[in-house]
Order: C-alpha cells, then structure tokens, then sequence
C-alpha cells in the first residue's frame, strides 16, 4: 500500500524544490556542520512549517538519525485501532516515498499485546507525516515504522514502551524513536509557557509516570503525550539517562498575536 500525503500544501511545501529550501532554512548550514549528537529518541513538533518548523529543524540539526527510526504520532482523528502500526508499504512524500521497514514494524506487533497492524489510522493523521520531509533530508534512504497512538492510562504506556524497547534490541541495529508532539493549544502565551514547563521539566527528568500524570492534572492540551510519554518509557529501557530541551517556541513568536498560541517544544535523549 502506497499512503498518499495529507497535509502537503497546507502543513508544508509540496514541491520537491520548494520543501527542500524551505527544510534547508530550518536545518540551518552552520548547526549542520556541527557534531551531531547519537540519540535514542527525540520529541518534535508537527505543526505547519511556517509555526513549529524551526523549532523541529533545531532538533534535527542536533541529532544523529539512524537509518531506521520509529515515529510515533497522537491520532487527531479517532480513525482506526488504537494503537495502530502501519506494517508495510511506503509513504508517498513530495521527494520520493519513504519505505515501511516491515521486520522492524512485526517485531513490534509480536512484543506489544496493543499494538495491531492497521493503516486506516494513518490515512488522514499529519502527526507522523510532518516528521518524514525532515528524516529524508538528513537519511535520503532512511525506512521507518509509524505508530498512531490513541488515549491511554500509564499501565499500557509502559506495556507499549518496553516492547518497543525490546523488540528494538532483538532487531539488532540502532533504531532512534521520535515521538511527534505540540504543546499547550489555544491559550494565551502567559499560560501556554507555565503550564509547558511543568511538562518540560518532567521530560527533562525523564519521568514518563510524572508527565502524564502533571498533563492530567494541570488540564496541559499537549496532544503527543502519549507517544512522548512511551517514548520516555522506551528510551530509559534501552539505556537513556539524560534528555536535553533544543528549543521551545509559541506560535505567537511567529504571528505576533500572543493572546492565542500554540507551544511547542524539541528535545533529544541520550
């Protein structure tokens, strides 16, 4: 099966030309040239490119990108299983598609009793897509596995991180996770930038339980908490032991208009 974009023209550029300037501008030559970091996942925004496209290409100018990665997305539209991996066939991109790594994606299907093969969640999500322009430019041949996430209690959050992690480590190469995630949604940037950084703080401290537990109870509209949450959960099997903030940004400091924002926030973890 070949998944056609969803968002090209609205989140990002769809010709080929126009999308590798505009990621060129956001992975800036200079950080480039600098030595990129080994990770084992990162967080990245998924925004359209005009809003949180710097902010994701701060954390892949930093990051050392493997050849095969995980993204995993919120599932926005509440189509399909629900926790749903895409186990085979491309994603057509504005510069060629992007292959499913299918020994990758049923080793993950074999070590999780939730996660399930189905593509219909993918069909219509941008969380996942807006993350490919960004690992195509850096890894041009680069496969990866995508996994939309629905809501979840920590329980199946670290059923689902620790198989991931495990099926990663019977895989046998490196593989980076890459959980896609906005901020605090539709608030005034006072309010977006405080309730931010108590979930910063907590994937800073790389604790899964306490982000999705300070999310809950401090009503953060952050709508990837559950990939970054598994993602913390899987990074800390495989060894992570520290998680470093990139670059955070609100959709004000593009616009101009603060009394209505949206966050967002990049890190890598190592």
């Amino acid at each position: 099966m070949i998944r056609q974009p969803a968002v090209a023209n609205q989140f990002y550029p769809g010709r080929e030309e126009d999308l590798k300037k505009d990621i060129s501008s956001r992975i800036k030559p200079a950080a480039g040239e600098e030595k990129k970091e080994k990770v084992l996942a990162l967080v990245s925004p998924h925004a359209g490119y005009m809003y949180s496209g710097n902010v994701a290409g701060a954390v892949y100018a930093a990051a050392d990108i493997t050849q095969e990665v995980i993204v995993m997305g919120p599932n926005h539209h509440g189509l399909g299983a629900p926790f749903a991996v895409m186990a085979q066939g491309a994603w057509r991109m504005p510069w060629g598609d992007m292959s499913i790594n299918e020994k990758l994606a049923n080793l993950l299907i074999e070590e999780s009793k939730w996660l399930s093969a189905d593509a219909q969640a993918h069909i219509q999500e941008h969380s996942i897509e807006v993350q490919l322009p960004f690992i195509q430019y850096i890894k041009p041949d680069a496969e990866f596995v995508p996994i939309v996430l629905g809501r979840a209690n920590f329980t199946t959050c670290e059923e689902i991180g620790t198989a991931i992690a495990r099926a990663i480590k019977k895989f046998g190469r490196p593989v980076v996770i890459i959980a896609s995630t906005d901020m605090t949604h539709y608030e005034s940037h006072e309010s977006a930038q405080q309730k931010d950084q108590l979930a910063i703080e907590r994937v800073r401290s790389l604790d899964p339980a306490g982000l999705l537990e300070i999310v809950d109870e401090n009503n953060i509209s952050m709508c990837g908490v559950i990939p970054t949450t598994i993602t913390l959960i899987a990074a800390k099997e495989l060894g992570a032991t520290t998680a470093n903030l990139i670059s955070y940004a609100t959709s004000g400091d593009v616009s101009g208009d603060y009394s209505y924002v949206v966050g967002y926030a990049g890190f890598i973890i190592q």
